[in-house]
């Protein structure tokens, strides 16, 4: 058994497709007086805790984000490993 290490998965929409929840929240910030900011794009991320490392927990990853954790249709994912 090896140490644990965390991979946490960032989804986001890709360059393109509305988001209807930034832009809804970029309308709320205007309303609030927030005026610099210029555009929201709203996400989603996941934490993945694993015991493994190497090219086949690496796949493994791309494998599961690709096909359960991201719609590749609209949304691109991206994953950091920590530990």
């Amino acid at each position: 058994m090896g140490d644990k290490k965390k991979a946490i998965v960032y989804v986001r929409l890709k360059d393109g497709v509305l988001d209807p929840q930034g832009v809804t929240i970029h309308k709320a910030l205007m309303q609030m007086g927030y005026k610099d900011f210029l555009s929201v794009r709203s996400g989603k991320f996941f934490e993945l805790e694993i015991n493994a490392n190497g090219a086949e927990i690496d796949r493994q990853i791309d494998e599961v984000c690709s096909k359960l954790l991201s719609n590749p249709v609209i949304e691109n994912f991206s994953v950091e490993k920590k530990g």
